[in-house]
């Protein structure tokens, strides 16, 4: 028979029963409320990486269309510029109007090709607009939640598997081990 003064059976004993199922429950809300401001977070990463690349890649194509307008003009000025050039050159050089359209068009391209590099720099640094920083952190995360630096993946440590590409198994063949 027990008495009230029994160390195994007093009124802490019950009240710490009923707090360990409390605790767990707790302590698995705390981690699904943290695992979701994760993901939530993690999804705000992504969307503000995405937004920045798609910005640049934005920028850039505008800067791509002026290099192209700048072509335009420049082809437009070097055609009326051959045109003056046949016009006076059959006749003989009485005017030599057509060397300000040349010079003219040479400015817009060499405006063009220092447009087009700048253009094409900015699009080889925001393409493809993927957000690798979110990546990275969701791979960290994965790494860090399986215990695994690659995500678990590999043979068993039981080295049942060949070294080749760890589909084939090593042993006895009709999967037999002894």
């Amino acid at each position: 028979m027990s008495s009230p003064a029994d160390p195994g059976r007093g009124p802490a004993t019950g009240a710490g029963r009923g707090e360990a199922p409390q605790n767990i429950a707790t302590a698995i809300a705390e981690v699904s409320e943290r695992a979701a401001t994760l993901v939530h977070e993690e999804v705000e990463l992504a969307k503000a990486e995405f937004a920045e690349k798609t910005a640049e890649l934005a920028r850039g194509a505008a800067i791509a269309a002026a290099a192209g307008v700048f072509v335009l003009m420049a082809v437009i000025l070097a055609l009326i510029g051959c045109a003056w050039l046949l016009y006076y050159y059959l006749p003989g050089p009485t005017f030599a109007y057509f060397w300000g359209f040349f010079a003219m068009a040479a400015i817009l391209l060499v405006i063009a090709a220092g447009a087009g590099m700048l253009a094409a720099k900015i699009v080889k640094r925001g393409s493809p607009p993927v957000p690798t920083m979110a990546i990275d952190e969701a791979k960290k995360i994965r790494d860090s939640v399986s215990g695994a630096p690659d995500g678990g993946a590999g043979p068993p440590p039981d080295g049942r598997f060949g070294a080749g590409t760890g589909a084939e198994p090593s042993g006895p063949v009709g999967g037999q081990i002894s």
